[in-house]
């Protein structure tokens, strides 16, 4: 039986994982067509920083980001400067810390998406007078959907699983901070075993459904692409 600080944090995380995902798409759609795109001497370096969250533990992002955004830190003396307070420990700051450790989670599928179109749509669509942005939108999104069906979803559940990022960045504060996997770990602190197998068995059978979906869609994809 979930108790209303359950559902609270169930709304909570599913409102960090919507924003974070939307938030993600729109700075890694750019990003991963650079990436695919560039020859620059600035590529590789880029793909590793974009990465690195991929083998750094999340504590460890997590706490230079703390300090990075705390009053001390420079993004923290900018916010209060602006009036707009410190971001850690707030939901604001929660969402700054699932997208840059989700980064990678997009950024990978959407590259691979635009690495594998070839440049004979975009050479076709050159001919054809199109602008960059309407080639964009009118050839590389519809070619490169899987990717970002992909980039999405996986962004979605990784923001959902996180544990070490949010306990860093927003502690774990009822109601405002709290969020799935904080909760479990409460439960599991007051040896309350029946309330953290119940959230955990949830956040299991969701893992495993994305997995499947994105199976699914990788299979469709290739379908769909021959």
């Amino acid at each position: 039986m979930l108790s209303a600080q359950d559902w609270t944090a169930i709304g909570l995380t599913l409102r960090l994982a919507t924003v974070s995902t939307l938030v993600l798409l729109l700075l890694a759609s750019p990003l991963a067509w650079w990436l695919a795109r560039s020859r620059s001497v600035w590529r590789a370096p880029v793909a590793a920083l974009t990465s690195l969250p991929l083998v750094l533990p999340p504590t460890v992002l997590g706490f230079y980001l703390l300090v990075t955004m705390g009053p001390e830190g420079p993004l923290g003396r900018m916010t209060l400067l602006l009036g707009l307070g410190t971001l850690p420990f707030s939901f604001a700051g929660l969402v700054v810390g699932s997208v840059v450790y989700s980064l990678p989670f997009a950024v990978q599928p959407l590259m691979h998406a635009f690495q594998s179109m070839g440049d004979r749509p975009l050479e076709l669509a050159a001919t054809l007078r199109a602008s960059p942005i309407d080639t964009f939108f009118s050839v590389t999104m519809p070619l490169a959907w899987p990717g970002f069906v992909s980039a999405a979803v996986l962004s979605f559940a990784h923001t959902i699983g996180e544990f070490g990022m949010v306990l860093m960045m927003g502690g774990n504060i009822p109601g405002q901070t709290q969020v799935l996997s904080t909760q479990i770990y409460g439960h599991v602190e007051a040896m309350a075993y029946t309330q953290a197998h119940t959230l955990a068995a949830g956040m299991l059978a969701f893992s495993f459904a994305v997995l499947l979906c994105l199976n699914l869609l990788q299979k469709r994809g290739i379908r769909v692409g021959t």
